[in-house]
């Protein structure tokens, strides 16, 4: 069983979304994978994900309506073998918190695993409109899709 975090600040747009679509390709391709997200901050905690981001995966067939955010604690290190994070800020926030150097080497941002060694962020949506969730939700998608395929 392979137990894998997906991390941005708020956990209400980005990673909800990582995690709805990561379920999705779980449950389609029948993996042994476990997938969660959560947030570097807990401004947003207990919440729902945020409407648009919700909006936009229910478009895709996808329901995160039920995820609640939560943020990152220590015990995400022992109770993960991946942590997937948006970007830079998120990276740096999850290292900080690390103890251990197989700790750090559990973190990497999910566009490496589209394109390699290349530290490409997903943007936060937030801001962004329609097409920003739609841009945020194809970049999941294609990350995800990559690493079920890795991790089947």
């Amino acid at each position: 069983m392979i137990k894998i975090l997906m991390v941005c600040m708020g956990n209400i747009c980005r990673s909800p979304m990582a995690e709805g679509i990561m379920t999705d390709i779980i449950k389609q391709k029948k993996l042994n994978i476990i997938v969660d997200s959560a947030g570097t901050i807990n401004y947003h905690q207990g919440e729902p994900p945020d409407k648009r981001a919700q909006n936009k995966s229910k478009q895709h067939g996808i329901d995160i309506s039920h995820l609640r955010a939560r943020p990152f604690v220590y015990n995400d290190f022992i109770n993960f073998d991946h942590i997937f994070v948006m970007d830079t800020d998120n990276f740096n926030d999850i290292i900080a918190r690390a103890k251990t150097p197989s700790d750090k080497k559990k973190v990497k941002l999910i566009m490496n695993e589209v394109f390699p060694e290349q530290n490409i962020e997903v943007p936060d949506p937030y801001y962004g409109g329609d097409i920003g969730f739609e841009n945020v939700f194809q970049m999941l998608s294609n990350s995800c899709n990559i690493i079920a395929e890795k991790y089947k």
